[in-house]
């Protein structure tokens, strides 16, 4: 993940300066464990604005609205506590090439700073802390005790201390070529390394853009550059100083980040909204990790479920399938009592013809048993089987039940293998709810907001209509349940965890067989059949769907239903023509 450097970092500062000072501070919320949002308002507007000190995303930007989920930590209560109503009078850095921004708040513009808001975007060692006028630390989003650090503790109570000061050389326009060049091809390592070695505020990232810029690459040797490429590297090198300077940015989104100076050399898009930039940048990055921590943990534990369920269901099926030889034993016991005179001591087992065809069956006995006790045992054998069978059969049929719930939800699990948007982590988090909801997660939150359902997959159909996909439980009833009029047709595989598709009509409107086959196509791709050539789909109309009383989430049962053969391969290839041209 791309870090915010100093550069961008100023470009940032720069922008909010200009928009946001001065600015009341009407609201503070804690979005996670380390990020915190700030309501500003100024006479024209009101945002939000986004400071953290994640580890690996460290920022500070304006951002959307966060949820209206409750907010329960201590940080951001201390900090509606003290400065909420406050009015942020002035944004610095607190010397040059130091990646730390004062956030100062005064009781009323043009006042001055009551409160410093120190935003420390350093790594791993980001972090947020408040001191008062006198710079006297008042809570801070991370205590840094001195067991954790001799160096540099941040306590509440002490003084607060910039961070150590950087050895490294100042970048200067006023620096000559030739003193920049001697420091730079002073050993024989990398222009890369050489730079990162020498001076502050460059990044990795900011050299190889520079480098690559001057038409060179960052892996070559400093003594292998020519005099013309030190020249060439030496323009982009003061080009960057004056962006700094000047405070002249041109951001842009790359293929896989951003830059907020257009490097001649990247190729990507323009664009004048710095701030929205970094925030999706950050937002769809984080949210991808997200991601693929919880689908990774939702998969293992249905792995480790279904596991042990299936071991379960095959332990009782090995049980049913001895009750089956109830009835013969019944039958070695009635052989044995109509023929007892045949019986001998010591008989370890006897040949007896069948009442009713009349064949020879050799039947075992115990021989320190009389003819009688055999019989009864036979018996009794008979009973015990037979009240197994009644006993274990529901517990098969129940297991069974539980197996195909949770293979619904794995179901759902394998369309989410990749992040593209929001709405899928917000899938996935429902996925999650749920099986906190079922008892199969331990609860890891007190959330009492109720959340909107998330979006399902829409697909237009060549005819004008709309294809509705649920893309888990939740949103399979409300699509089912909820969602469906009586002019709607509902889709799903045939004994198959899959989703419920609605084909969305209008009123009077009916479907030709071309609108009902791709509904088909689709119900087979979102099934957990998606890899088979064909797939048996039912559909029928939504109020002949019914949902059992006391049944899990996504499961149904349905009536008066029709059955169509659906190809997963021909949705496979409309949802890639779809994307091709939305591209």
């Amino acid at each position: 993940m791309q870090a915010v450097d100093y550069t961008t970092l100023v470009a940032l500062v720069a922008e909010l300066r200009r928009d946001w000072v001065p600015a009341k501070l009407e609201q503070v919320y804690q979005y996670d464990k380390q990020t915190i949002c700030l309501a500003l308002r100024t006479l024209q507007k009101r945002d939000w604005l986004w400071v953290s000190w994640h580890p690996q995303a460290a920022r500070l930007h304006m951002g959307d609205r966060p949820p209206r989920d409750p907010d329960t930590f201590t940080f951001s209560e201390q900090l509606r506590h003290l400065i909420k109503g406050s009015a942020l009078v002035a944004m610095e850095f607190i010397q040059p090439w130091e990646r730390v921004v004062d956030l100062q708040f005064g009781t009323r513009p043009g006042d001055p700073a009551k409160f410093h808001l120190y935003v420390e975007i350093m790594g791993k060692h980001s972090n947020v802390i408040l001191t008062d006028a006198d710079h006297k630390i008042i809570t801070t989003a991370q205590q840094i005790t001195s067991d954790r650090s001799t160096i540099r503790p941040v306590e509440t109570g002490q003084p607060y201390q910039v961070p150590p000061a950087l050895t490294k050389t100042a970048p200067s326009l006023d620096e000559t070529f030739e003193r920049w060049q001697e420091r730079v091809a002073l050993l024989p390592k990398t222009l890369k390394k050489q730079l990162l070695s020498n001076y502050r505020g460059v990044s990795p990232l900011l050299l190889e853009n520079m480098i690559g810029a001057a038409d060179l690459a960052s892996s070559q040797n400093a003594h292998e550059v020519t005099p013309e490429q030190w020249q060439a590297l030496f323009t982009q090198w003061q080009n960057w100083l004056h962006s700094l300077n000047q405070e002249d940015f041109s951001p842009i989104k790359l293929a896989d980040g951003y830059s907020v100076i257009h490097w001649q050399n990247l190729a990507g898009k323009r664009t004048d909204n710095l701030q929205g930039l970094v925030s999706k940048y950050y937002g769809d990055r984080l949210n991808e990790q997200q991601f693929q921590q919880l689908r990774h943990q939702l998969q293992q534990k249905l792995n480790t479920i279904l596991k042990k369920l299936r071991q379960k269901a095959k332990t009782f099926s090995e049980r049913l399938e001895q009750s089956q030889g109830a009835e013969t034993f019944r039958q070695y016991g009635d052989l044995m009592m109509s023929f007892l005179h045949e019986w001998k001591v010591g008989m370890t087992e006897i040949t007896l013809n069948d009442f009713e065809t009349g064949e020879p069956i050799t039947i075992p006995l115990k021989p320190d048993k009389n003819a009688v006790q055999n019989a009864q045992a036979f018996y009794k054998q008979h009973q015990k089987l037979k009240r197994a069978n009644q006993i274990v059969q529901p517990l098969l049929d129940e297991v069974n039940t539980e197996i195909h719930y949770l293979e619904q939800i794995e179901s759902s699990l394998e369309q989410l293998t990749t992040y593209q948007n929001a709405n899928d982590l917000e899938a996935l988090q429902e996925i999650k709810e749920e099986l906190i909801q079922e008892k199969y997660l331990a609860s890891d939150r007190s959330n009492a907001s109720k959340k909107d359902i998330s979006k399902p997959h829409i697909y237009p159909t060549p005819s004008g209509g709309e294809l509705w996909i649920g893309r888990n439980n939740q949103q399979n009833d409300n699509l089912t349940f909820r969602v469906a009029n009586d002019y709607d047709i509902w889709f799903h595989s045939q004994e198959i965890p899959g989703s419920h598709v609605l084909l969305r009509l209008e009123p009077g409107e009916t479907p030709d067989e071309k609108e009902l086959q791709l509904a088909a196509d689709f119900a087979a791709y979102y099934s957990r059949a998606s890899q088979s050539d064909q797939v048996p789909i039912i559909y029928t109309k939504p109020k002949n769907v019914y949902k059992p009383k006391g049944a899990k989430p996504g499961m149904c049962i349905y009536k008066r239903e029709t059955i169509l053969w659906g190809k997963p391969e021909r949705a496979k290839q409309a949802i890639a023509s779809q994307s091709q041209a939305l591209d």
